[in-house]
C-alpha cells in the first residue's frame, strides 16, 4: 500500500529543508482559502528557526465508520504537513459528536449516544493509516478535555462569544430568519471545537469551507485564552458521483478508500467529466505539471476525457491498493467495459475502396462536412478508429469490416469494408 501523497522533503529532521515559501507552496495546492497565508508563512518561518514543528489539528466527528474519498481530500492535506515535518494532532470528537455539529442543517441534527460514536471511531485509526503516518500521528478524544467541564466553565465560555456574531453563520441566519428552531446546545458546538484549538495550543487548523465560520470562532476562542490565533486553512468540498452534491454515504455517491480496486475504479470511471481535474488535484499525488497537461489536453479536444479519467481511477486505486491491483483493475475495467462504451445501434457505411487516407475516410463516412474540417477533428485527437487515436490526417487506413469510426463522444458509425480481389 502506496502513503503519502508527494512532499518530497522535510522541514524538520533529516534531509534537505524546504524553505517557508516553498512550504507554503506545496500547503497552497488545492486550497481553497487560508486565512490568512502571511500568518503561516510567519509560523513557518519560527517554526524552522526555532526547530518546533507546527501543531496541525483536525477535528473529525465520527458520524459515519467508514471513510471515503471526500474525507481524504482534508486527510491529504494533512499528510502534507506531516510530510513536511510538522506535528498532526487528529481529534476523534467523542464528545462534539454527542452533540451534532449544525453546519449545513436546516433543522437540528439528531445527536448521537456514546456507543455511536465510539462503534464509529472503531474502525478509524485502521482507515487513517491509509493516508497519514499514524506513527507520527498525535491521536486524541476531546472528551479527555470537554467531559471535565463543569457548568461554570461552559458558562466562562460562551461569555466570550456573543449570539449576534453566532448568528452571523450563514445556517444560523437562515434558520432564524425562517423560525426555525435553533437548539442553545447547537451554539455549543462551535465553542466546544474552538475549545479543542485551546486544548492542544493548535498552529493551524484544517477543514473543509463549509467549516469556515467554525475554524474562525477556533481563532477568537484562543485569543480569549491569550494564545496566537490559528492559521484556518480550508479545503473544498468534493462532489460525489452524481457530480451534483458532496460526496456523502448516506446520498449513495460515494467513493469508499476501503472498497475493493475494481469497484473504487468502476465507480471514479463514473464522475462527470468536469469533476476530473478537480478530483486529481484534490484526491490523488499525480503531479500538477501532469494535471495541467490533461486538462489543457482535454480543452483543446487532443485528450479524450476517458482516457484522462482512466489515468485519475488508476492514480486512485494505485493510492489504497498498490500498483499491481490498480493494473488489474484497470484491465478488468476495460475488458468488460469498454465495448460497452458503443451504442448498441450506429449507422453503417459501406467503404468504395478498403484503403483511404483519414481525411478521405471523414469525409465518406458522412463526419465532416469538408476537407478542412475534417483535418481540425483529426489534429484535435476527436478522431478514433476502433478505439485508437488517429494520429495525422495524411494516415492511411484501412478499416476492418465492422470497425467503428468515433468523432468526439458522441458521432459512432460502423464501417463495412468491400471484399478484395
Amino acid at each position: 500500500m502506496r502513503k503519502g501523497n508527494g512532499a518530497t522533503a522535510m522541514a524538520h529532521g533529516t534531509g534537505t529543508a524546504l524553505s517557508a515559501r516553498e512550504q507554503l507552496e506545496v500547503l497552497r495546492r488545492g486550497a481553497a482559502e487560508i486565512v490568512s497565508e502571511e500568518e503561516l508563512l510567519q509560523k513557518i518561518q519560527r517554526s524552522l528557526q526555532t526547530g518546533r514543528p507546527l501543531r496541525v489539528k483536525l477535528g473529525l466527528d465520527p458520524t459515519a465508520p467508514d471513510l471515503h474519498v471526500g474525507h481524504t481530500v482534508v486527510l491529504r492535506k494533512l499528510r502534507q504537513f506531516q510530510d513536511l515535518g510538522h506535528q498532526v494532532v487528529l481529534i476523534i470528537g467523542d464528545f462534539t459528536g454527542r452533540i451534532g455539529d449544525p453546519t449545513g442543517k436546516s433543522v437540528t441534527r439528531p445527536q448521537l449516544t456514546e456507543e455511536q460514536v465510539r462503534e464509529n471511531a472503531r474502525t478509524y485509526a485502521e482507515q487513517l493509516g491509509r493516508i497519514l503516518d499514524m506513527e507520527r500521528t498525535e491521536l486524541t478524544f476531546n472528551d479527555r478535555w470537554l467531559g471535565p467541564l463543569t457548568f461554570a466553565d461552559v458558562v466562562r465560555l460562551a461569555a466570550r462569544y456573543t449570539v449576534a456574531r453566532m448568528l452571523e453563520r450563514d445556517d444560523f441566519a437562515r434558520r432564524y430568519r425562517e423560525g426555525r428552531p435553533i437548539a442553545i446546545h447547537e451554539f455549543l458546538y462551535p465553542l466546544a471545537q474552538a475549545y479543542d484549538s485551546v486544548a492542544v495550543r493548535a498552529d493551524v487548523e484544517l477543514g473543509g469551507t463549509d467549516q469556515k465560520f467554525n475554524l474562525l470562532v477556533g481563532r477568537e476562542i484562543q485569543r480569549e485564552y491569550g494564545q496566537e490565533p490559528q492559521v484556518a486553512l480550508l479545503m473544498p468540498l468534493l462532489e460525489g458521483t452524481d457530480g451534483k452534491e458532496k460526496m456523502s454515504k448516506s446520498l449513495g455517491n460515494y467513493i469508499g478508500i476501503a472498497e475493493p480496486p475494481g469497484q473504487m475504479f468502476g465507480k471514479t470511471m463514473s464522475i462527470p467529466d468536469e469533476l476530473i481535474v478537480k478530483y486529481m488535484i484534490l484526491a490523488t499525488d499525480l503531479d500538477m505539471a501532469e494535471i495541467r497537461r490533461l486538462e489543457q489536453g482535454m480543452a483543446a479536444g487532443t485528450v479524450n476525457p476517458r482516457d484522462a479519467k482512466l489515468r485519475l481511477a488508476h492514480a486512485l486505486v494505485r493510492m489504497y491498493h498498490g500498483k499491481a491491483a490498480a493494473d488489474a483493475a484497470q484491465e478488468e475495467f476495460l475488458r468488460v467495459f469498454s465495448r460497452h462504451q458503443l451504442p448498441a445501434e450506429m449507422p453503417e457505411v459501406t467503404l468504395p475502396v478498403p484503403r483511404l487516407d483519414a481525411v478521405q475516410l471523414l469525409r465518406v463516412a458522412g463526419m465532416a462536412p469538408s476537407n478542412s474540417e475534417a483535418r481540425r477533428l483529426i489534429e484535435q485527437g476527436a478522431v478514433r478508429l476502433d478505439g485508437r487515436r488517429v494520429a495525422s490526417p495524411q494516415e492511411e487506413l484501412a478499416p476492418a469490416d465492422g470497425a467503428v469510426l468515433q468523432v468526439g463522444k458522441r458521432r459512432f458509425a460502423r464501417l463495412r469494408v468491400p471484399p478484395q480481389g
